[in-house]
């Protein structure tokens, strides 16, 4: 028999679509009863719920009542609260959030960037059925604590209306931002192989989406030079983006992964799992944003001169 990660009684936070609620655990017992493989159901009760929403779900909806869990939670039921105050708006009214990506990306630099994305005058029924296929697919919707949010819009004004580039190799690249995420999360998950491995999985994919999406969609006009020159270097040295570029490149890449995710053929349960693993990572780079943000800017047209003479 499989070792039980919760027991009765005890006082945990369960998903219930997008949110986490607290709740108690009321009984547990093997999904199959005949077979002492199976996983284990535990019935919940939400706390302030009416008796008629107990409900018997399997441990991926379940998570520890942790002080970084319920952070978690109260962040992801703010960005619900704010997604249905920006719905209720009047659309001629309405100012996007500076996670849309159209306030923190030119529109024409983006254009058809995004793969999948057909403009409008090749738009015919096989688009049409595409896009309400797209419409259908479960929602991405990640934390973005204020802070991080703020250096969006600031490095958006330093490079677009200063002319100015984050300069590189960046002290804290995406690798190393990544592996001291994973140093502190893993001790948290030993005794969860599962946990550990899904934390692997993600770190792994957000390296390989970086270096894929970094030149289609995260970089403005001026940071193109500078990019075209680091570009020669990763040829050379084997090394990628994530080895060159740091924080301000990866929580650009976080106001756009919900647009980006939205496009893959993710199921449900791994859209969620996916969603609630990117929001602590934002979390935690929020908190650790001293260490990770220190990065000097200079003019776009040194950037690249500097490199070229050495």
């Amino acid at each position: 028999m499989p070792p039980s990660m919760y027991s009765k009684d005890e006082k945990v936070l369960c998903f219930h679509q997008e949110l986490l609620y607290d709740a108690k655990i009321l009984d547990v017992r093997l999904k199959d009863p005949s077979d002492k493989k199976s996983p284990h159901e535990y019935l919940v009760h939400y706390k302030g719920w009416k008796n008629t929403w107990d409900d018997w779900v399997l441990e991926d909806r379940l998570r520890k009542a942790t002080e970084e869990n319920r952070e978690l939670a109260s962040n992801l039921r703010r960005e619900v609260e704010a997604s249905v105050r920006q719905k209720q708006v009047k659309p001629a009214s309405k100012k996007r959030a500076m996670s849309d990506r159209s306030s923190v990306r030119d529109s024409e630099e983006r254009g058809n960037s995004v793969p999948g994305r057909a403009g409008k005058r090749a738009r015919g029924e096989n688009d049409i059925e595409k896009e309400e296929s797209f419409n259908t697919r479960p929602s991405i919707r990640i934390v973005m604590p204020d802070n991080l949010k703020s250096l969006i819009v600031d490095d958006w004004e330093r490079v677009t209306k200063n002319g100015s580039v984050v300069k590189l190799p960046a002290p804290k690249p995406v690798r190393q931002i990544l592996q001291d995420w994973r140093d502190e999360e893993e001790p948290k998950r030993a005794d969860n192989r599962i946990d550990v491995d899904v934390l692997d999985e993600v770190i792994s994919g957000m390296l390989e989406y970086f270096d894929v999406m970094l030149d289609r969609v995260l970089l403005y006009r001026y940071e193109r030079a500078q990019y075209r020159v680091f570009r020669k270097q990763f040829q050379e040295s084997g090394k990628g983006p994530v080895d060159i570029y740091g924080g301000e490149h990866l929580i650009r890449l976080f106001s756009l992964l919900p647009e980006l995710l939205a496009q893959t053929n993710m199921d449900i349960q791994n859209t969620q799992r996916m969603r609630e693993e990117i929001s602590k990572l934002s979390l935690w780079l929020s908190r650790n944003s001293e260490k990770y943000f220190r990065t000097e800017y200079i003019p776009a047209e040194d950037s690249y001169e500097d490199e070229d003479s050495s």
